[in-house]
């Protein structure tokens, strides 16, 4: 497996199989990191899932997002899976590639020098609701218990909400969220706003919230997500699971990454770092 060095951070590539296919996935450590040495298997792993609607994106989008800091500042080793894109394969291509994912890093923690006890899940937009989507299924299948959650302003609904109904904000808005729900619920004959639609397609689908992992968010009150993100929050909170959002002053949709220099931007990745300190130190799920 070949290793890439990049601005401080060792990168590892992974072949993951799946149940139908194989795809890649990039595994980042500190730059300390090599491949002979023996690695302690006491770092928290975070399977990280890049966003993009679900029908563009990138595993290399992790270098954008906060996932960056979780390696640098904190030593945890971080799995960017490439999940196939709505436009050629629609659901549940992109939720069974994740998930995948997420086993093999239980099934090779010692490999990739993780805790198999502290196993996180994250991403932003679209990844924000893959990650909240792994979750729920990784409750209800048994097969692995994740310790925490950071879906950031998470793609949850595919249904019109308060937010989302009529919004032009940047970066993301109404005309472009139907249609990237159209192409990633096409390969269930399902429109967005359907009845049936399954809530591992659109988690905010989801009536039991009970036994999902701990939460943490963050969003902006202008863009389109920012209602299905609290509710999801909200939702956690009434079964009595630990869940917070912060919610910031802008229209844009994943400010941080987009306007990494704006001061709304700084003060959110040091919120998201500090929530990610207390969780490393304070949440474990044994599997």
């Amino acid at each position: 497996m070949r290793l890439i060095q990049t601005s401080g951070i060792t990168v590892r590539k992974l072949k993951i199989k799946t149940t139908t296919n194989t795809i890649s996935a990039l595994a980042l450590y500190t730059e300390t990191y090599s491949e002979t040495a023996s690695q302690p298997s006491q770092s928290t792993g975070v399977l990280w899932i890049h966003g993009g609607g679900y029908i563009c994106g990138m595993k290399e989008m992790v270098f954008m997002s906060r996932a960056v800091d979780l390696v640098r500042k904190y030593g945890a080793v971080v799995v960017s899976p490439g999940y196939r894109l709505a436009f050629r394969k629609p659901y549940p291509a992109a939720l069974e590639d994740c998930y995948a994912a997420l086993v093999y890093m239980k099934e090779h923690a010692e490999e990739l020098g993780i805790c198999k006890n502290q196993i996180f899940v994250g991403g932003e937009s679209a990844g924000g609701g893959l990650a909240a989507a792994v979750c729920m299924a990784a409750r209800d299948r048994g097969t692995i218990n994740i310790a925490y959650q950071m879906p950031l302003y998470p793609m949850l609904d595919d249904r019109d909400t308060p937010s989302s109904a009529d919004n032009h904000g940047r970066i993301w808005n109404t005309r472009k969220n139907h249609k990237a729900w159209r192409m990633y619920l096409k390969g269930l004959g399902r429109k967005p706003g359907d009845s049936s639609v399954p809530v591992y397609a659109a988690p905010a689908r989801q009536t039991d919230y009970s036994g999902l992992p701990p939460a943490y968010t963050f969003v902006g009150d202008g863009e389109p997500f920012y209602a299905e993100t609290l509710d999801y929050i909200a939702n956690l909170k009434r079964c009595g699971i630990q869940a917070e959002a912060d919610v910031y002053h802008c229209d844009m949709h994943a400010f941080d990454m987009m306007r990494p220099e704006w001061e709304l931007s700084c003060e959110a990745a040091q919120r998201f770092n500090e929530h990610f300190e207390y969780a490393m130190k304070n949440y474990y799920a044994k599997n």
